[in-house]
């Protein structure tokens, strides 16, 4: 099924059944936006509750949307921007908070299907990658978290980031720029 289809059934199921609608959209979604909050924050907690605001928000919204502005959703934009929103809101208030624990502190969740070799080349995988991420600017590492985690297309990031596209191809493009020179070992 493609992001199409799993839109059009999510945004059908929420006009009719506000409560049932959300828990499809839920399922179909919530890996996305847990993903992108774990690239951007670089913590398992804070990711986990990133997450949850993102989806209550959402469903407080929802609940005074009527079927016609439902039915129009990009959903998986519309939820990364709650997102979004609600990260910036957190990484502004986060002086008044000691910092948080590095990645590598946190767990990773167990897949019965890996074997230990597996899952301790995926943590380390894991770990390097949201320490160069961590590296980037804040609109860089959106932007590529978003379009390389989120797998969402230009148009949607410049929605969810409020810019235009061409400043959200920038921030992609100097953000993998960075990212690579970081890899091979170059400090700015």
């Amino acid at each position: 099924m493609t992001d199409t289809d799993i839109r059009t059934s999510v945004t059908a199921r929420l006009a009719e059944d506000l409560d049932a609608g959300f828990a499809e959209l839920f399922d179909g979604y919530r890996n996305v936006v847990f993903s992108t909050a774990l690239r951007l924050c670089g913590r398992w907690a804070d990711a986990e509750d990133l997450t949850a605001e993102a989806f209550l928000r959402a469903y407080r919204a929802l609940a005074g949307y009527d079927a016609e502005r439902i039915a129009a959703l990009s959903v998986r934009a519309w939820l990364l921007t709650i997102l979004t929103n609600l990260w910036r809101n957190s990484a502004r208030s986060a002086a008044r908070h000691p910092p948080p624990a590095p990645l590598e502190n946190s767990p990773d969740p167990v897949d019965p299907r890996e074997g230990a070799e597996q899952v301790a080349e995926r943590h380390e995988t894991g770990r390097e990658l949201a320490a160069l991420l961590g590296e980037l600017t804040d609109e860089q590492r959106l932007a590529v978290v978003l379009r390389h985690v989120a797998d969402l297309p230009i148009a949607d990031i410049a929605t969810v980031l409020g810019s235009p596209q061409g400043t959200v191809k920038s921030h992609i493009s100097r953000g993998l720029g960075r990212l690579r020179r970081l890899y091979e070992g170059e400090r700015p």
